[in-house]
């Protein structure tokens, strides 16, 4: 190797280890609880205790100008359309990320305890989450296996709380543990940052179509 060579590689080494520094120090914090308060970040929610020892832990939020049943309807709506080997559905490409419903318990579309839902294809190699909480209208709480034992490896809690006359704040917190060290580097600088993208897409997604449907009303006219 020569020395142009060497101080090539030693100049992208140090510029990837400048911006690894950067995004966990500066944009990491700042993701990690995007439009989430002090309060939110710091109130127990549940399912906090399914993943014993969490090495990541994110609180995301958004308001929402809709009752908590309004956006409650939104939510229940993981995973009832499906994912096909060619792509996304539309409801998939809105929501921000690809939710495949395994086993629905009813011809409603809603969601049940212990239905199953995947964040893509079988061939994606993505975790299968299951629905461990549920309560209408106020929390959701999905979990890959083991919670009932809280030796779940990540869970996904939807929280819904009133702020006011038709307004709700939705609560999002994914927590996660990785065995390895290098489990633990790679969700920090990649899985992370997709999450976070999945989950901002998916808050203002929610957002979107909520405050949508308020503003139809029953006829199907715009008032």
């Amino acid at each position: 190797m020569g020395i142009g060579t060497k101080r090539t590689a030693k100049t992208l080494g140090l510029a990837g280890a400048a911006a690894a520094g950067t995004y966990l120090l500066a944009l990491r914090p700042w993701h990690s609880r995007w439009g989430a308060t002090d309060d939110e970040t710091g109130t127990p929610l549940p399912g906090d205790d399914f993943v014993a020892d969490a090495t990541s832990s994110t609180t995301r939020a958004i308001t929402i100008a809709a009752p908590p049943l309004a956006v409650w309807a939104r939510i229940i709506q993981l995973g009832h359309e499906t994912y096909d080997s060619v792509g996304a559905t539309r409801f998939d490409e809105w929501l921000g990320l690809s939710v495949r419903r395994q086993n629905p318990h009813g011809a409603d579309g809603q969601l049940s305890l212990g239905d199953e839902l995947r964040l893509g294809p079988a061939v994606s190699g993505l975790p299968v989450f299951s629905v461990a909480v549920i309560d209408p209208g106020r929390t959701l709480v999905l979990s890959t296996p083991g919670w009932e034992t809280r030796s779940s490896a990540a869970t996904w809690t939807f929280a819904l709380r009133r702020v006011g006359p038709g307004a709700t704040r939705l609560i999002i917190r994914f927590q996660s543990q990785s065995r390895t060290v290098r489990e633990r580097v790679r969700n920090r600088l990649v899985g992370e940052p997709l999450q976070f993208a999945r989950e901002r897409a998916l808050l203002k997604g929610v957002r979107e179509r909520a405050e949508r449907a308020q503003s139809v009303p029953r006829g199907g006219r715009r008032s």
